[in-house]
């Protein structure tokens, strides 16, 4: 096993395993190993089949419910959102864009951990569920990223443990779903790819099983805690993935 098929195995565990936990955050976890080594259109395909992957275990493992009415308006706002983060994918400084994004995760999540209550967002309605869907759906046409701002949303939203996963997990998987396809059909995955996806799959398995197991015992306050930390975690493994890389060039 060469190097690069060393890297996608150790990313696919640790990113395995914090979605089976958190309910996201695959692609932003995979990305801060496979960044440094692999070509960014490899990374954003296989990014995107591990989180698909690790939905379809949660959708059988963990199941949280489903609420369409609520779900419904981040499922439209995403099938907006894709075929736009698909477009402007290979016009984008994807290094720009991770340290624009990580910097904004590693200052609103902190002080959000450390307020004594959080921001409770009641105003948009289903229009702003909408649009942060919308916003989920260009993320995840570039790279897998599809739950960052959804979930930061439902927790300003206020949503509980379980409500929050379930809006989560099925807007994931759907969303997951379409960029694959979007990424099939535009030929971003490739034939060459396939091994390195037959890599993924396996290696996230028994991990993203764990993950989930731990999920069912946290408590309101310690998951709200657990997502804040990660958002924070991912934020800084992207600024450490993009920034080198800005200042070389």
């Amino acid at each position: 096993m060469d190097n690069a098929m060393i890297v996608v195995a150790i990313g696919a565990v640790v990113a395995g395993f914090v979605q089976g936990l958190s309910g996201f955050a695959f692609g932003l976890t995979a990305m801060s190993f496979w960044a440094w080594s692999l070509d960014p259109k490899l990374a954003a395909a296989l990014a995107v089949f591990g989180a698909l992957t690790g939905q379809v275990i949660a959708a059988v493992t963990v199941r949280r419910g489903f609420d369409l009415a609520k779900l419904l308006p981040f499922l439209l706002g995403g099938l907006v959102g894709i075929p736009i983060g698909v477009a402007i994918l290979p016009l984008l400084d994807v290094q720009v864009f991770k340290a624009a994004l990580g910097l904004f995760l590693i200052l609103w999540c902190p002080a959000m951990l450390f307020a004594s209550h959080l921001p409770k967002i009641k105003a948009g309605g289903r229009l702003a569920d909408g649009v942060i869907g919308g916003v989920g759906g260009i993320m995840g046409g570039l790279g897998g990223f599809t739950g960052t701002i959804p979930t930061l949303w439902c927790t300003l939203r206020g949503f509980q443990k379980d409500e929050q996963r379930a809006i989560i997990q099925n807007f994931n998987l759907a969303a997951l779903m379409v960029t694959m396809g979007v990424y099939l059909a535009k030929g971003i995955v490739t034939r060459d790819m396939l091994p390195m996806f037959a890599i993924v799959a396996p290696a996230m398995l028994v991990p993203a099983l764990l993950g989930g197991r731990l999920y069912v015992g946290l408590s309101e306050a310690t998951f709200r805690k657990l997502v804040l930390c990660l958002l924070t975690a991912s934020g800084v493994a992207l600024l450490v993935a993009s920034v080198p890389s800005l200042l070389r060039g």
